[in-house]
Parts: structure tokens; C-alpha cells; sequence
């Protein structure tokens, strides 16, 4: 077997269809659009949030709220979960390296899941549960700017 004599599996290229070729074609006559109306004919571009004229869903229902421009996103993890990916101290650092948050991210420790051992997490923020969790287990939490 070599690269020139390769094939495609019979059925792995359907052939393509060509509309408007006669009805024994399977798309013959009308092409799939129907009969007339806006969608049969040439160069139909009608916008997808229009509505015939009347007023846009979009425009009916109020503005609401806005984005605050200093709004923290964090990265959520589980006690649980860092108890289970890393077997020492748990850093982001450590977290990069396992891949399980982004380089730039800002990780904060929820309390889901159980803590097993003394463990010092630094983190950009803890849960209450997760703080409590944490030093109960004897471990240590280090708040990161």
C-alpha cells in the first residue's frame, strides 16, 4: 500500500446535489424552495430577525441591567477537586501545570467535595466552606492579590 494508490471507502464521498436539473433529479422543479413567496425567489436575503414589518421582538422587550466594567471573573474548583488533581500544596502554578486553569486565571476554592490532610491552597478567593474545610483539615489558606 502507498500514498498514490489510497481510495476512498465505496460510500465514504456522497455526490453532490445539483438542483434544477429535472424532476427526476430528486430537486427538479421548484428546487426545494417551494412555490413562490419570498424564499423561491432570486437573491432572497431577508434578514433573520425580521418580522414583515412589524416590530422586532428584539425592540419590543426592555433594556434591562448593564455590565459592570469591574466585574471579576474567577475560575470555580472544588475542595474536592484539588484534593484529587494535586497531590501537595496546591498553587496556581501547580493548577497551570495540570492544566486545569489558564495561565492569566484568577482561581477561587469553593467547598464542594472533602479535604483529606493538611494542605496550604493559595487562591485568589475562598468560599466560607472552603476556608472552614481547609483549616479544619489542619491545612492553610493564602489569600493571592
Amino acid at each position: 500500500m502507498n500514498l498514490h494508490s489510497l481510495k476512498n471507502t465505496r460510500g465514504a464521498k456522497k455526490r453532490r446535489m445539483r438542483v434544477g436539473r429535472g424532476e427526476s433529479s430528486g430537486k427538479g422543479r421548484t428546487s426545494g424552495k417551494g412555490n413562490k413567496g419570498q424564499m423561491s425567489r432570486t437573491g432572497h436575503k431577508h434578514k433573520p430577525l425580521f418580522e414583515g414589518g412589524q416590530m422586532k421582538l428584539i425592540r419590543r422587550i426592555p433594556k434591562r441591567g448593564f455590565t459592570s466594567p469591574n466585574r471579576v471573573e474567577y475560575a470555580a474548583l472544588n475542595v474536592g477537586k484539588l484534593m484529587k488533581i494535586l497531590p501537595g500544596d496546591v498553587t496556581p502554578e501547580a493548577l497551570v501545570a495540570a492544566g486545569r486553569v489558564g495561565p492569566k486565571s484568577l482561581i477561587k476554592v469553593l467547598g464542594g467535595g472533602d479535604v483529606s490532610g493538611a494542605r496550604k491552597v493559595a487562591a485568589h478567593a475562598f468560599s466560607a466552606t472552603a476556608k472552614a474545610k481547609i483549616e479544619q483539615a489542619g491545612g492553610s489558606c493564602e489569600i493571592l492579590s
